[in-house]
Protein backbone atom coordinates (compact mmCIF):
# COMPACT_ATOMS: atom_id res chain seq x y z
CA UNK A 1 0.00 0.00 0.00
CA UNK A 2 0.84 3.47 -0.67
CA UNK A 3 0.11 6.52 1.74
CA UNK A 4 -0.15 10.43 0.20
CA UNK A 5 -1.30 12.98 2.89
CA UNK A 6 -3.08 16.20 1.31
CA UNK A 7 -1.44 18.85 3.58
CA UNK A 8 -4.41 21.10 4.53
CA UNK A 9 -4.11 21.97 7.87
CA UNK A 10 -6.95 20.77 9.91
CA UNK A 11 -8.47 19.70 7.14
CA UNK A 12 -5.08 17.40 5.77
CA UNK A 13 -6.16 13.31 4.97
CA UNK A 14 -4.56 10.32 3.18
CA UNK A 15 -4.68 8.97 -0.01
CA UNK A 16 -4.37 4.99 0.10
CA UNK A 17 -3.48 3.72 -2.71
CA UNK A 18 -3.23 -0.48 -3.75
CA UNK A 19 -4.75 -3.67 -3.50
CA UNK A 20 -7.83 -4.85 -1.70
CA UNK A 21 -8.67 -1.46 0.38
CA UNK A 22 -11.84 -2.23 0.24
CA UNK A 23 -11.96 -5.27 1.91
CA UNK A 24 -10.46 -3.65 4.57
CA UNK A 25 -12.98 -2.05 7.14
CA UNK A 26 -10.65 -0.71 9.79
CA UNK A 27 -9.57 1.75 7.22
CA UNK A 28 -12.90 3.00 7.19
CA UNK A 29 -14.04 2.65 10.58
CA UNK A 30 -10.40 4.79 11.93
CA UNK A 31 -12.51 7.60 9.72
CA UNK A 32 -16.07 7.80 10.98
CA UNK A 33 -17.38 9.91 13.76
CA UNK A 34 -20.02 7.29 14.90
CA UNK A 35 -21.44 3.96 14.15
CA UNK A 36 -23.50 5.25 11.02
CA UNK A 37 -22.35 4.99 7.50
CA UNK A 38 -23.94 5.87 4.40
CA UNK A 39 -22.24 4.41 1.35
CA UNK A 40 -23.49 6.14 -2.04
CA UNK A 41 -23.11 3.72 -5.22
CA UNK A 42 -24.62 3.62 -8.74
CA UNK A 43 -25.96 0.23 -10.27
CA UNK A 44 -22.95 -0.61 -11.99
CA UNK A 45 -20.75 -0.81 -9.34
CA UNK A 46 -22.70 -1.66 -6.46
CA UNK A 47 -23.68 -5.35 -7.54
CA UNK A 48 -19.60 -5.58 -7.49
CA UNK A 49 -18.06 -4.08 -4.84
CA UNK A 50 -21.23 -2.93 -2.39
CA UNK A 51 -21.59 -5.98 -0.39
CA UNK A 52 -17.54 -6.17 -0.25
CA UNK A 53 -17.56 -3.29 2.00
CA UNK A 54 -20.99 -3.15 3.84
CA UNK A 55 -21.28 -6.87 4.83
CA UNK A 56 -17.84 -6.53 6.92
CA UNK A 57 -19.07 -3.11 8.52
CA UNK A 58 -22.13 -4.35 9.66
CA UNK A 59 -20.65 -7.84 10.66
CA UNK A 60 -18.31 -5.14 12.79
CA UNK A 61 -21.32 -2.96 14.40
CA UNK A 62 -21.87 -0.38 11.94
CA UNK A 63 -25.30 0.68 10.41
CA UNK A 64 -25.03 1.02 7.13
CA UNK A 65 -27.54 2.97 4.75
CA UNK A 66 -27.36 1.64 1.01
CA UNK A 67 -28.28 4.42 -1.47
CA UNK A 68 -27.85 2.94 -5.14
CA UNK A 69 -27.92 5.59 -8.37
CA UNK A 70 -28.39 5.35 -11.83
CA UNK A 71 -25.43 4.91 -13.37
CA UNK A 72 -24.13 7.73 -15.69
CA UNK A 73 -23.29 11.79 -16.20
CA UNK A 74 -26.80 12.37 -17.26
CA UNK A 75 -27.90 11.32 -13.67
CA UNK A 76 -25.40 13.91 -11.69
CA UNK A 77 -28.05 16.34 -11.07
CA UNK A 78 -30.77 17.64 -8.49
CA UNK A 79 -33.10 14.31 -8.77
CA UNK A 80 -29.95 12.14 -7.90
CA UNK A 81 -29.31 14.59 -4.88
CA UNK A 82 -32.19 14.72 -3.40
CA UNK A 83 -32.66 10.85 -4.08
CA UNK A 84 -29.29 10.94 -1.52
CA UNK A 85 -31.25 13.18 0.87
CA UNK A 86 -34.55 11.64 0.76
CA UNK A 87 -32.52 7.77 2.00
CA UNK A 88 -30.41 9.63 4.55
CA UNK A 89 -33.66 11.69 6.07
CA UNK A 90 -36.03 8.29 5.81
CA UNK A 91 -33.37 6.22 7.53
CA UNK A 92 -33.07 8.92 10.06
CA UNK A 93 -29.18 9.81 9.47
CA UNK A 94 -27.69 12.32 12.06
CA UNK A 95 -25.05 14.58 12.14
CA UNK A 96 -22.31 12.12 13.28
CA UNK A 97 -23.10 9.80 10.33
CA UNK A 98 -20.50 9.55 7.30
CA UNK A 99 -20.80 9.47 3.77
CA UNK A 100 -18.65 6.87 1.97
CA UNK A 101 -18.93 7.54 -1.84
CA UNK A 102 -18.39 4.31 -3.65
CA UNK A 103 -18.11 4.38 -7.22
CA UNK A 104 -16.29 6.91 -10.51
CA UNK A 105 -16.48 10.78 -10.29
CA UNK A 106 -19.92 10.77 -10.65
CA UNK A 107 -20.74 9.01 -7.23
CA UNK A 108 -17.51 11.12 -5.73
CA UNK A 109 -19.17 14.48 -6.91
CA UNK A 110 -22.67 13.94 -6.08
CA UNK A 111 -21.85 12.41 -2.27
CA UNK A 112 -19.23 14.70 -2.01
CA UNK A 113 -22.22 17.62 -2.33
CA UNK A 114 -24.54 15.78 -0.42
CA UNK A 115 -22.47 14.94 2.39
CA UNK A 116 -21.27 18.74 2.35
CA UNK A 117 -25.14 20.03 2.32
CA UNK A 118 -27.01 17.45 4.65
CA UNK A 119 -27.03 19.22 8.14
CA UNK A 120 -24.91 21.42 6.94
CA UNK A 121 -22.25 19.00 6.76
CA UNK A 122 -21.08 15.21 7.80
CA UNK A 123 -17.83 13.58 7.27
CA UNK A 124 -17.04 12.31 3.87
CA UNK A 125 -15.04 9.42 2.60
CA UNK A 126 -13.81 8.85 -0.83
CA UNK A 127 -13.72 5.06 -2.60
CA UNK A 128 -13.05 5.80 -5.86
CA UNK A 129 -13.44 2.71 -8.44
CA UNK A 130 -12.17 4.60 -11.66
CA UNK A 131 -8.91 5.09 -12.78
CA UNK A 132 -10.36 8.71 -14.00
CA UNK A 133 -11.76 9.07 -10.08
CA UNK A 134 -8.20 8.01 -8.47
CA UNK A 135 -6.05 9.98 -10.09
CA UNK A 136 -8.48 13.14 -10.26
CA UNK A 137 -11.93 13.77 -9.02
CA UNK A 138 -11.71 12.06 -5.69
CA UNK A 139 -8.87 14.49 -4.74
CA UNK A 140 -8.97 17.61 -3.74
CA UNK A 141 -12.89 18.12 -2.45
CA UNK A 142 -14.43 19.61 -5.58
CA UNK A 143 -18.12 18.21 -5.48
CA UNK A 144 -21.38 19.14 -7.33
CA UNK A 145 -23.93 18.70 -9.92
CA UNK A 146 -24.17 19.93 -13.63
CA UNK A 147 -26.77 22.03 -15.01
CA UNK A 148 -28.47 21.71 -18.15
CA UNK A 149 -26.10 25.36 -19.14
CA UNK A 150 -22.95 24.16 -17.82
CA UNK A 151 -20.58 21.64 -16.16
CA UNK A 152 -19.82 21.55 -12.46
CA UNK A 153 -21.49 25.23 -11.56
CA UNK A 154 -23.10 23.97 -8.45
CA UNK A 155 -21.88 22.88 -5.45
CA UNK A 156 -19.40 23.13 -2.77
CA UNK A 157 -15.81 22.43 -1.55
CA UNK A 158 -15.77 19.48 1.21
CA UNK A 159 -12.74 17.34 1.59
CA UNK A 160 -12.44 13.77 2.24
CA UNK A 161 -11.46 12.43 5.72
CA UNK A 162 -9.52 9.87 3.66
CA UNK A 163 -9.64 8.60 -0.07
CA UNK A 164 -9.19 4.72 -0.52
CA UNK A 165 -7.64 4.09 -4.29
CA UNK A 166 -8.19 -0.04 -4.33
CA UNK A 167 -6.53 -0.51 -7.37
CA UNK A 168 -8.38 -4.16 -7.97
CA UNK A 169 -11.68 -2.17 -8.81
CA UNK A 170 -9.64 -1.12 -12.06
CA UNK A 171 -10.00 -5.22 -13.35
CA UNK A 172 -13.46 -4.52 -14.08
CA UNK A 173 -12.91 -1.37 -15.43
CA UNK A 174 -14.01 -1.08 -19.23
CA UNK A 175 -11.63 -0.78 -21.58
CA UNK A 176 -12.74 2.69 -22.71
CA UNK A 177 -13.25 3.98 -18.93
CA UNK A 178 -9.35 3.15 -18.52
CA UNK A 179 -8.54 5.55 -21.51
CA UNK A 180 -10.61 8.23 -20.28
CA UNK A 181 -8.66 8.05 -17.03
CA UNK A 182 -5.40 8.38 -18.93
CA UNK A 183 -6.63 12.05 -19.83
CA UNK A 184 -6.42 13.27 -16.62
CA UNK A 185 -2.76 11.13 -15.85
CA UNK A 186 -1.13 12.71 -18.83
CA UNK A 187 -2.69 16.26 -18.22
CA UNK A 188 -0.13 15.67 -14.83
CA UNK A 189 2.80 15.40 -17.11
CA UNK A 190 1.99 18.04 -19.25
CA UNK A 191 1.05 20.83 -16.87
CA UNK A 192 3.99 20.54 -14.33
CA UNK A 193 5.99 16.74 -14.42
CA UNK A 194 7.65 16.59 -17.76
CA UNK A 195 9.60 13.58 -16.74
CA UNK A 196 6.44 11.95 -15.37
CA UNK A 197 5.43 12.60 -18.95
CA UNK A 198 8.20 10.88 -20.74
CA UNK A 199 7.53 8.12 -18.15
CA UNK A 200 4.01 7.95 -19.62
CA UNK A 201 5.33 7.87 -23.28
CA UNK A 202 7.46 4.96 -22.48
CA UNK A 203 5.03 3.04 -20.34
CA UNK A 204 1.47 3.86 -22.17
CA UNK A 205 1.43 0.00 -23.53
CA UNK A 206 1.82 -1.41 -20.29
CA UNK A 207 -0.29 0.98 -18.58
CA UNK A 208 -3.41 0.08 -21.17
CA UNK A 209 -2.51 -3.51 -20.77
CA UNK A 210 -3.30 -2.71 -17.15
CA UNK A 211 0.09 -4.21 -15.49
CA UNK A 212 -0.63 -3.53 -11.84
CA UNK A 213 2.98 -2.13 -10.74
CA UNK A 214 2.67 0.41 -13.98
CA UNK A 215 -0.76 1.59 -12.49
CA UNK A 216 0.29 2.03 -9.07
CA UNK A 217 2.89 4.49 -9.72
CA UNK A 218 0.79 6.01 -12.29
CA UNK A 219 -1.67 6.57 -10.06
CA UNK A 220 0.80 7.74 -7.04
CA UNK A 221 2.49 9.92 -9.24
CA UNK A 222 -0.76 11.77 -10.12
CA UNK A 223 -1.94 12.01 -6.84
CA UNK A 224 0.96 13.65 -5.84
CA UNK A 225 0.89 16.24 -8.58
CA UNK A 226 -2.44 16.93 -7.29
CA UNK A 227 -1.86 16.57 -3.54
CA UNK A 228 0.83 19.39 -4.28
CA UNK A 229 -1.05 21.72 -6.25
CA UNK A 230 -4.33 21.37 -3.84
CA UNK A 231 -2.32 22.46 -1.03
CA UNK A 232 -0.87 25.42 -2.38
CA UNK A 233 -4.61 27.01 -3.50
CA UNK A 234 -7.37 25.00 -1.82
CA UNK A 235 -9.88 26.88 -3.38
CA UNK A 236 -8.72 27.61 -6.46
CA UNK A 237 -8.71 31.82 -5.26
CA UNK A 238 -4.89 31.89 -6.82
CA UNK A 239 -5.19 34.76 -9.60
CA UNK A 240 -2.95 33.02 -11.71
CA UNK A 241 -1.24 29.64 -12.14
CA UNK A 242 -2.52 27.84 -9.08
CA UNK A 243 -5.26 25.14 -9.22
CA UNK A 244 -6.94 26.39 -12.09
CA UNK A 245 -3.62 24.34 -13.82
CA UNK A 246 -5.43 21.72 -13.35
CA UNK A 247 -7.70 22.23 -15.91
CA UNK A 248 -5.85 21.89 -19.14
CA UNK A 249 -8.58 21.52 -21.82
CA UNK A 250 -11.38 21.39 -19.49
CA UNK A 251 -12.96 24.70 -20.84
CA UNK A 252 -13.30 23.23 -24.03
CA UNK A 253 -14.12 19.37 -22.64
CA UNK A 254 -16.43 21.00 -20.89
CA UNK A 255 -18.32 22.64 -23.68
CA UNK A 256 -17.71 19.39 -25.53
CA UNK A 257 -19.82 17.38 -22.61
CA UNK A 258 -22.68 19.89 -22.49
CA UNK A 259 -22.59 20.53 -26.29
CA UNK A 260 -23.60 17.05 -26.77
CA UNK A 261 -25.63 16.16 -23.55
CA UNK A 262 -24.00 14.79 -20.43
CA UNK A 263 -22.50 11.32 -20.89
CA UNK A 264 -22.25 11.31 -25.09
CA UNK A 265 -18.78 11.51 -24.26
CA UNK A 266 -17.09 10.16 -21.51
CA UNK A 267 -15.41 13.17 -19.05
CA UNK A 268 -11.75 12.23 -20.61
CA UNK A 269 -12.69 11.72 -23.77
CA UNK A 270 -13.55 14.88 -23.89
CA UNK A 271 -10.77 16.14 -22.22
CA UNK A 272 -8.46 15.16 -24.37
CA UNK A 273 -9.95 16.56 -27.55
CA UNK A 274 -10.20 19.69 -25.37
CA UNK A 275 -6.63 19.68 -24.17
CA UNK A 276 -5.33 19.18 -28.26
CA UNK A 277 -7.41 22.36 -28.66
CA UNK A 278 -5.29 23.96 -26.07
CA UNK A 279 -2.13 22.55 -27.20
CA UNK A 280 -3.15 24.15 -30.73
CA UNK A 281 -4.21 27.71 -29.01
CA UNK A 282 -0.91 28.01 -27.16
CA UNK A 283 0.89 27.11 -30.57
CA UNK A 284 -0.71 29.99 -32.29
CA UNK A 285 0.96 32.09 -29.38
CA UNK A 286 4.16 30.95 -30.42
CA UNK A 287 4.93 29.09 -27.10
CA UNK A 288 5.11 25.61 -28.27
CA UNK A 289 5.38 24.47 -31.85
CA UNK A 290 3.76 21.95 -34.47
CA UNK A 291 6.11 19.17 -33.10
CA UNK A 292 4.79 19.85 -29.67
CA UNK A 293 1.18 19.46 -30.67
CA UNK A 294 1.52 16.48 -32.56
CA UNK A 295 3.44 15.18 -29.44
CA UNK A 296 0.40 15.93 -27.37
CA UNK A 297 -1.69 14.68 -29.98
CA UNK A 298 0.67 11.05 -30.15
CA UNK A 299 0.13 10.18 -26.63
CA UNK A 300 -3.01 11.39 -26.43
CA UNK A 301 -4.01 8.98 -29.13
CA UNK A 302 -1.55 5.94 -28.02
CA UNK A 303 -4.11 5.84 -25.23
CA UNK A 304 -6.72 5.22 -27.69
CA UNK A 305 -8.40 9.10 -26.50
CA UNK A 306 -10.06 11.52 -29.42
CA UNK A 307 -7.91 13.95 -30.08
CA UNK A 308 -10.48 15.84 -32.47
CA UNK A 309 -13.73 17.82 -31.04
CA UNK A 310 -17.37 17.13 -32.55
CA UNK A 311 -18.28 19.58 -35.16
CA UNK A 312 -20.59 21.75 -32.49
CA UNK A 313 -19.15 24.56 -34.49
CA UNK A 314 -17.15 27.57 -33.15
CA UNK A 315 -20.05 30.04 -32.13
CA UNK A 316 -21.44 27.20 -30.07
CA UNK A 317 -18.03 26.75 -28.41
CA UNK A 318 -17.39 30.00 -27.32
CA UNK A 319 -20.55 30.32 -26.45
CA UNK A 320 -20.74 27.36 -24.29
CA UNK A 321 -17.30 28.38 -22.86
CA UNK A 322 -18.84 31.19 -21.55
CA UNK A 323 -20.04 29.84 -18.30
CA UNK A 324 -16.83 28.28 -17.78
CA UNK A 325 -16.17 28.64 -13.82
CA UNK A 326 -12.84 30.35 -14.52
CA UNK A 327 -14.47 33.28 -16.41
CA UNK A 328 -13.63 36.20 -14.16
CA UNK A 329 -14.85 39.80 -14.61
CA UNK A 330 -16.57 38.64 -18.49
CA UNK A 331 -12.88 37.63 -19.99
CA UNK A 332 -12.18 34.13 -20.62
CA UNK A 333 -9.20 32.52 -18.36
CA UNK A 334 -8.00 29.52 -20.33
CA UNK A 335 -5.29 26.89 -19.31
CA UNK A 336 -2.52 26.76 -22.13
CA UNK A 337 0.97 25.63 -22.52
CA UNK A 338 3.91 27.77 -21.97
CA UNK A 339 6.26 24.51 -23.21
CA UNK A 340 5.45 20.83 -22.51
CA UNK A 341 5.31 20.39 -19.17
CA UNK A 342 4.98 23.68 -17.47
CA UNK A 343 1.09 24.62 -17.78
CA UNK A 344 -0.28 29.05 -17.41
CA UNK A 345 -3.26 30.31 -16.94
CA UNK A 346 -4.23 33.55 -19.91
CA UNK A 347 -6.61 36.02 -20.10
CA UNK A 348 -5.14 37.51 -22.80
CA UNK A 349 -6.50 35.54 -26.13
CA UNK A 350 -7.49 37.00 -29.08
CA UNK A 351 -11.43 35.21 -29.90
CA UNK A 352 -9.97 34.96 -33.67
CA UNK A 353 -7.26 32.81 -32.09
CA UNK A 354 -9.59 30.46 -30.13
CA UNK A 355 -11.92 30.02 -32.92
CA UNK A 356 -8.98 29.04 -35.03
CA UNK A 357 -7.67 26.89 -32.51
CA UNK A 358 -11.41 24.88 -32.36
CA UNK A 359 -12.21 24.82 -36.34
CA UNK A 360 -8.08 22.95 -36.46
CA UNK A 361 -9.00 20.76 -34.11
CA UNK A 362 -12.74 19.74 -35.01
CA UNK A 363 -14.03 16.49 -37.19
Amino acid sequence: MRTLNVALAERSYEILIGPNLLGRPAAIIEQMASDRLAIVSNTTVAPLYLDRIANPLRAAGIRVTEIVLPDGENHKNWQSLNTIFDALLADRCDRATTVLALGGGVIGDLAGFAAASYQRGVRFIQAPTTLLAQVDSSVGGKTGINHPRGKNMIGAFWQPARVLADTDTLSTLPDRQLSSGMAEVIKYGLIRDLSFLEWLEDNMDRLLARDADCLAYAIERSCANKAEVVAADERETAKDNGRALLNLGHTFGHAIETGLGYGEWLHGEAIAAGTVMAAELSRRLGWIDAADVARVRGLLQRARLPVRGPALGADRYMELMGHDKKVMAGRLRLVLLKRIGEAVTCSETVAADIRAAIETCCV
